[in-house]
């Protein structure tokens, strides 16, 4: 059996990469789905159940930045983003994603949790990396599969989920739905 291609509700070219290495089947269909406040299950969820995947599943993810008590999307401005850098220096913060995976029979919702330390920043380095403008579109404003690697000290957890898709958790939730179909379980 041809497993059917999953469907992407992301334009993230990050994401598409993502699914890419994994060498999965996919489409990328832009969600009819607008974001107000700033829960990744809630997002992912949206994203997903905004699309009509007919035969095929859908994958909705959403992630954010979260350090101490704050919660770091995508900085508007170049400011916002030498102040999320400025904030991430020298500390520890979780990279959080929520995915949903769904048919029209049933849904997976789940997130993951990925702990990412900066070493300290200086004003120099904040402001060499916000000239650069990777910052743009970024959940905390940093790309760590980028120029953003240089502001990270050590990362506990999966690598590609603080580059855009938690593909550790994506590939279990394909192997238990879709035993074999993918390549996985």
């Amino acid at each position: 059996m041809i497993a059917p291609p999953l469907l992407l509700a992301s334009t993230s070219p990050q994401r598409s990469a993502i699914l890419e290495q994994l060498g999965l089947p996919f489409e990328v269909v832009e969600p009819r789905y607008e974001e107000t406040g700033d829960d990744p299950l809630e997002h992912a969820a949206g994203k997903a159940r905004s699309i009509d995947g007919g035969a095929s599943p859908v994958v909705g993810i959403d992630t954010v930045v979260v350090c101490g008590e704050r919660v770091l999307g995508k900085p508007p401005g170049p400011e916002a983003a030498a102040e999320m850098l400025d904030l991430l220096g020298g500390r520890m913060h979780e990279v959080v994603s929520g995915v949903c995976l769904r048919t029209a029979a049933w849904e997976e919702l789940e997130r993951e949790v990925t702990r990412v330390w900066f070493r300290p920043l200086t004003p120099r380095d904040i402001a060499t990396y916000v000239a650069s403008g990777e910052w743009q579109g970024r959940a905390g404003g940093y790309a760590i599969q980028g120029g953003g690697a240089a502001l990270v000290e050590r990362i506990d957890g999966d690598y590609l989920n603080v580059v855009g898709l938690p593909a550790a958790l994506l590939v279990r939730l394909l192997a238990e739905r879709f035993a074999g179909l993918y390549g996985f379980g």
